[in-house]
């Protein structure tokens, strides 16, 4: 059976950390899988907007009428403004819902993810759907070290949020994080005795990718 990945990236940098990273994925997913289904979407870039009234009102209507099926979300859209709001969620369901692996690229933004990745997942979900059986992975990237035991790994809200998002709105079990610590040593003066940890980190993180995308 044909696999297929959709790859997200949240990064407003062109160049950074987090996109090398899921761009290593997506090279070693589809040398992998040369018969795979890939599709990309830059959520930086090329914005998805935030969810309206309309977007709620189909979300009521999801509850209403106990909708449990994805593709029969339609049903719930009935007016012009649930209309067009639907005409901007569809595409981005359509995409998610055929995707066995699902790779999103992003950095911490001020301690959580991107705005940009912030607005796809909500437009993205709805009541009582399942992606049970889909694999996430989050290629990510962070100023500093967010590691178990450092001072700063209490204010992860990026990993820990993502993690009960999937699961606790997906259904999803499957979830790999792969994150390279302290990307603000390539820049920072303060950080400059710590560039050889920033290094090992990345390279590490550049060989977890590999592993993970050909399993």
């Amino acid at each position: 059976m044909m696999s297929t990945l959709l790859h997200l990236d949240a990064s407003a940098r062109s160049r950074s950390f987090s996109r090398r990273l899921s761009a290593r994925f997506a090279e070693t997913w589809m040398a992998a899988n040369p018969d795979g289904r890939y599709q990309y979407r830059d959520l930086a870039t090329d914005p998805v907007p935030h969810i309206t009234e309309a977007w709620t009102e189909i979300c009521d209507g999801v509850l209403h009428h106990g909708i449990t099926d994805i593709g029969r979300y339609t049903e719930a859209v009935r007016t012009p403004s649930q209309r067009e709001a639907w005409a901007v969620v569809e595409p981005l369901l359509n995409e998610l819902v055929a995707a066995d692996t699902v790779l999103i690229g992003t950095p911490m933004y001020n301690f959580s993810v991107p705005a940009a990745l912030k607005a796809w997942l909500d437009q993205v979900t709805f009541p009582r759907m399942s992606l049970r059986g889909k694999r996430f992975v989050v290629a990510g990237a962070r100023g500093g070290t967010y590691l178990p035991g450092a001072p700063r790994a209490p204010y992860d809200h990026e990993e820990r949020y993502l993690r009960d998002f999937f699961a606790g709105h997906f259904d999803v079990e499957d979830v790999v994080f792969v994150h390279a610590e302290l990307t603000n040593a390539v820049a920072d003066p303060r950080l400059a005795d710590r560039k050889p940890e920033q290094q090992a980190s990345f390279a590490a993180a550049m060989a977890r990718v590999d592993e993970v995308a050909k399993q």
